[in-house]
Formats: C-alpha cells, structure tokens, sequence
C-alpha cells in the first residue's frame, strides 16, 4: 500500500496482520484522486473509517489543508498515527509545524490533522458537530466502511442530516458496486458513480437550496479525541 502522488509519492504505509482492514486498491485510488483533481488543493477532508489512514494521507500527500481521520478501532488509530509518523519527511522544512499526540513526544507534521475516535454508526460525531454550531466545514468528505453492512447508506443519512459539508463540497462514498445506494437525499444529490472492479463510487453534493456550513477554521493540533 502506497501513496501514488504528491509530496510523498511512492511511500509505503504500515499496514495491520490479516484482514481485519480492508484498504481501497491503489487501481481504485488513483481513479478517485483523478475524479477528485484540484479540489484536494488546500481543502479540509474528512476521512470516515479511515482504516489505514490511506486516503486522508494520499489527501494529505496531494496538498490538502487538514485531513480529520475518524474511526473507531483502536488498531486503525494506532496505524494512522504511525503512519502519519512516516509523512515527517515527505514535508518541506518551512511547512512544518508542532503537533502534539497526548501522551506521547511532540511530533512533526505539516498540514494540521487530527484523530477522532467515534463509532459513525451512532451518529454522535455529526451530532456532536451540530450540536457545538462549528464554525468548520469539509469541502471533500471520504466514507469508506466495510463493504456490503449498510454502513455506506447509513452513514451518508448522517451525513444528510449535518451541516458538516461545505456549500461548494462532495461525498465520495464507497462501497460493493451493487450497493443501493440512493441517488438523492434530502441535502444530499448524486453527481457521479464510478465501478473499479469491485469498488464502486458513489459522488454527492449538496442541493442547490440546501442550507451550508460556514468556511472552515480548523486548528493546527493533531488531537485525539472521544465521543
């Protein structure tokens, strides 16, 4: 598994023993990132079920602004910090700046990211997200959970229901290519599906009326945090 573009082209990322991740194919993500172009630049991303950390980090390697990694197992966690370890070098030395993991020594890391611990399925994160009036928005949103549990659909309803998106933003939401995955929701209408093989691409946007978050202001602190 590696990054396939950006700053850290070609770095290889720690992957978990067996199965237990199941991280999108490097063929999968190299189309994903060319759909997606120019809207990586100087974006706020948001990594749901970040597994590895992929593609926040591929996100990251491309020049997005703050990449937000949100998980619940504590083994995806641990792979993301470590491997967010390996970007130090990938980043130019007048671009770097502190970030401090709790309990652990200050490490060094350009953009600013941050770490969530939160189980999507309880929709507390988005809650959370509301229920605070957070000044912060995400222009492009990435929701890849294991395939074929309706955790795609029930996500995106989370989601639906948030004003965590951008006005100008974009779900890509992946899952079986069979997956029904409705074609609009209330905020939310797709604009494009794409099939890779056995990855399917689902790409939303907001309704032209749908109500929008405010430009976002995310701190320069890699944080952990919990529901």
């Amino acid at each position: 598994m590696r990054i396939i573009s950006g700053s850290a082209k070609g770095l290889r990322l720690k992957s978990p023993y067996g199965r237990t991740i199941r991280p999108t194919s490097d063929r999968a993500k190299e189309a994903l990132f060319s759909i997606i172009g120019n809207r990586i630049q100087k974006a706020n991303v948001l990594d749901l079920f970040a597994g590895t950390g992929a593609l926040g980090i591929e996100a990251l390697s491309r020049g997005a602004n703050h990449v937000t990694f949100v998980d619940n197992s504590p083994e995806s966690l641990s792979i993301v910090k470590r491997n967010l370890q390996l970007l130090q070098p990938s980043y130019p030395e007048n671009h770097t700046s502190g970030i401090h993991l709790q309990s652990e020594l200050p490490l060094f890391c350009y953009p600013s990211t941050r770490i969530v611990k939160s189980d999507l399925r309880k929709g507390s994160f988005f809650k959370k997200h509301q229920r605070k009036n957070a000044p912060n928005c995400y222009h492009v949103i990435l929701l890849d959970p294991p395939y074929s549990k309706g955790l795609s659909l029930q996500t995106l309803i989370h989601l639906d229901q948030s004003n965590i998106l951008c006005v100008d933003g974009i779900v890509v939401a992946e899952d079986t290519p069979t997956a029904d995955l409705p074609d609009s929701f209330d905020t939310l209408v797709v604009m494009d599906k794409r099939r890779y093989g056995d990855t399917g691409f689902w790409f939303y946007k907001k309704r032209a009326n749908a109500s929008a978050a405010n430009p976002s202001q995310i701190s320069n602190h890699l944080l952990i945090s919990k529901d």
